[in-house]
Order: structure tokens, then C-alpha cells, then sequence
């Protein structure tokens, strides 16, 4: 046991991509607004994605491949979707969580000195230049082992708010589920269920790390990565449910109004968790929020490269040696941009981005079913017939659901 978690790898990249503001944000504002009455939904999200975020380990275990060249497999347009897709939401996507992780570092380390709006520039340009430095300098070897320190502290610093909140909670905490009914409260509820654990493309980035963990560690067979995904994924459900938990306790009944930003509402987490448990606890929050995000820059900053190199190497059908680093510099450049030039068009930046990774969440189901379960696999590594049935209702559920989405829109 001991030598299967000192092999974790990808599993835990994975988690720290998926932990981040859909646990942070939408969980904590989850219990924050419902208490505990929204459980059913993380629950039922984190069921039906299971199998196409499981797909994406599954084939790199039994084909030594990653997703990426599966889809060319299947058909050159799909590849093409997947380039268009990945470029027109990874700026986006890397600037809404890069400002989120340098918000919370300009609330928990201070100002340094400039005003406010100034120094959540200057953080956001420090924090990704610190992920910029250990990425080009360390390479995978270096995320890979970073992010066990870095989830193994966000786990303790989560588990250990949640037990304090608990322990000083005088209330009961009812159980008793909610199905929201007025509008604002549904679009919440899509929302919540379509970021949770994560948008289903990042089941690419999950065969992309498994592929680079093969090549540097002989030790990671093919059960290994199953056991890594499984483990990465259970972490996420958990520490999902510890962000409910925290905004029920903190935050639920407060009579406050809760600010529609990221940044703005992981600061006010911060401040009514110190409000209710004393100055001490800032610390601690503090530590789980900012591992948190952080955890997500640093893996969204190496994954979109990552897949966008492997995705035009497979279209051009030649390989670039310094392909990865072209495409990192230009996330980190694209990124300051918008940052600093459209920030006042973030919010419909973030709006497309989030339609897109809503209504192509089947498209990513259905090609990692139709990959997994075909030809393409090897017949022991193909779904048993319980996965066959819960990728077919998860299909059925993600194509009602972005349907649903688009209606309310």
C-alpha cells in the first residue's frame, strides 16, 4: 500500500485541477445558500462523470496513448474540434483562476505595498511567474511530486477547518434535500452541477499526465493508474463535500449577501471563518483556500500547453521539441493580456467559456465511450457492462443537462 501511494501521480494532478473554484466558490456557496440540500446534486454530478474522466487513465494504461491520439483515431475533425474548443477557453479559463489565486495571496500575504486593484495585478503576474519557473525548470517530474505536498496540506488544512467548524457549531445541521425552484437558484444548481468535479476535457489532460508518468517512473503499471485516478477522484468528492460542510456551518443563515466574484467571495469565506472561530483560524483557511487555486494555476498552466503541443504535433503529424514551452509562453502572455487589457470583458469572457465546457460536456462523453469501447482498446481494458450502463445514463443525464442549461441561459 505504502509503495502504491508513493506512485500517485496523475490522480492527484488531476484533483488539483478539479479542486478549485468549482470546490472552493461553488461548493462553499452551495452550503452557504442550502445548507446541506444540495449533497443529492455533487453527488449525482460526481457519479455520471466518473466513467469519462475514468476513460481517460483507461486508455493510456492500455495503449501507452494518451486521449489525443485516440481522437485523431477516430477521425481528424474530432482532433480539429478539440484544438478550436481548447484554444478559445484556456485564456480564459487561466485568467479566471490565476486572479481568484492572486486575490486570496493579496488577502493572506498582504499588498506589498501598492493599492488594492494594483496589487492583485502584481500578484497575478507573481503567481504565474513562480508557476511558469517551476514548470519550464522542473518539468513534470517536479509538478508531480509538488502536487502530492501541495494536496496532502490542502487535504489536512480542509479536513481540519471542517472538524473545527464542527466542533464549534451550536446548531443542528439538517439533511433534508433541496430541489431549488426560482431562477436564480437553478441557474445556480447547472452551474454547480456542470463545474463539479470539473469540465469532462480535462479527462485529456489525465491520459496526457498518465502518458508523461509512464515514461518516467517504470514502476507505474496499468492497475497503478486506476488506483491513482480512483484515489484522486474519491479525494475530489470528499473535499467537495468539506466545502459544503464549511459554507453550511460558517456561512449558512447568516443573513449576509454573498459576492457574485471569486475573489470577492473567498475573501469573505476567510472573514467569517475568522468571525466565528477567532483570529487563529485566519491562518488555516487561509492555507486551504490559497492551496486551493494555486493547485489549479499550477496544473491548468501545464496541462493546456501539454495538450495543445500533443494536439497540433498529431494534426501536422510532426513533433516540435520546444513545442511545450512556445505554447506555456503564450498561455502566460495571452493571460496577462486579457488580465490587463479586456479585464472589464471578463465576465463575458468567462460566460462563453463556461457555455462552451457546458453544452461540450456529451461531445467529450460520447468520444471517450466510443474510444474506450471500440476497436481502438484492447478487449480486457473495454468498460464491464455495470460501466457500460452508468456511461449510458451519464450520457443520457450530461446531454438533458446542457439542454437545461441552454434553456435557462
Amino acid at each position: 500500500m505504502i509503495n502504491k501511494l508513493k506512485n500517485l501521480g496523475p490522480g492527484l494532478l488531476f484533483a488539483g485541477a478539479a479542486i478549485g473554484v468549482s470546490h472552493l466558490v461553488q461548493s462553499t456557496r452551495a452550503g452557504a445558500d442550502f445548507g446541506l440540500g444540495l449533497l443529492w446534486a455533487l453527488l449525482l454530478a460526481n457519479l455520471f462523470k466518473y466513467p469519462f474522466f475514468q476513460f481517460g487513465p483507461r486508455y493510456a494504461a492500455a495503449t501507452g496513448e494518451s486521449l489525443l491520439d485516440g481522437y485523431k483515431k477516430l477521425g481528424k475533425g474530432i482532433l480539429v474540434t478539440y484544438f478550436i474548443l481548447t484554444f478559445a477557453t484556456m485564456f480564459t479559463i487561466q485568467t479566471a483562476v490565476t486572479i481568484v489565486t492572486a486575490g486570496l495571496a493579496s488577502s493572506i500575504f498582504g499588498n506589498l505595498g501598492f493599492n488594492p486593484v494594483l496589487a492583485v495585478k502584481v500578484w497575478t503576474i507573481i503567481v504565474l511567474i513562480v508557476c511558469l519557473l517551476l514548470l519550464i525548470l522542473g518539468k513534470y517530474k517536479l509538478l508531480d511530486n509538488m502536487i502530492k505536498v501541495i494536496i496532502i496540506i490542502l487535504s489536512i488544512s480542509t479536513i481540519s477547518a471542517v472538524v473545527m467548524a464542527l466542533y464549534g457549531n451550536d446548531s443542528s445541521v439538517s439533511l433534508v434535500q433541496v430541489l431549488p425552484k426560482e431562477t436564480a437558484q437553478v441557474a445556480f444548481l447547472i452551474a454547480f452541477m456542470g463545474w463539479m468535479p470539473a469540465p469532462l476535457d480535462i479527462s485529456v489532460w489525465h491520459s496526457l499526465w498518465a502518458v508523461e508518468k509512464r515514461k518516467d517512473d517504470v514502476k507505474f503499471k496499468s492497475k497503478s493508474a486506476l488506483f491513482d485516478f480512483n484515489v484522486g477522484y474519491i479525494g475530489t468528492v470528499i473535499l467537495g463535500i468539506g466545502f459544503v460542510l464549511l459554507g453550511c456551518l460558517v456561512m449558512f443563515g447568516s443573513g449576509e449577501t454573498f459576492s457574485n466574484s471569486a475573489g470577492g467571495f473567498s475573501g469573505q469565506l476567510i472573514q467569517m471563518y475568522t468571525t466565528s472561530l477567532g483570529e487563529w483560524a485566519y491562518i488555516l483557511i487561509g492555507i486551504a483556500a490559497f492551496t486551493t487555486m494555486f493547485s489549479t494555476t499550477l496544473t491548468c498552466l501545464d496541462a493546456s500547453p501539454r495538450a495543445m503541443d500533443r494536439t497540433l504535433e498529431l494534426l501536422i503529424d510532426r513533433n516540435y521539441k520546444r513545442g511545450y514551452l512556445a505554447w506555456i509562453l503564450l498561455l502566460v502572455i495571452g493571460t496577462i493580456g486579457i488580465f490587463f487589457f479586456f479585464a472589464s470583458e471578463m465576465g463575458l469572457l468567462i460566460k462563453i467559456a463556461t457555455i462552451l465546457s457546458f453544452i461540450t460536456a456529451p461531445f467529450y462523453a460520447i468520444i471517450n465511450y466510443k474510444l474506450i469501447s471500440g476497436n481502438h482498446t484492447p478487449k480486457e481494458w473495454r468498460p464491464n457492462t455495470k460501466m457500460h450502463v452508468l456511461s449510458w445514463c451519464g450520457m443520457i443525464f450530461l446531454t438533458g443537462f446542457s439542454i437545461w442549461y441552454l434553456i435557462t441561459l
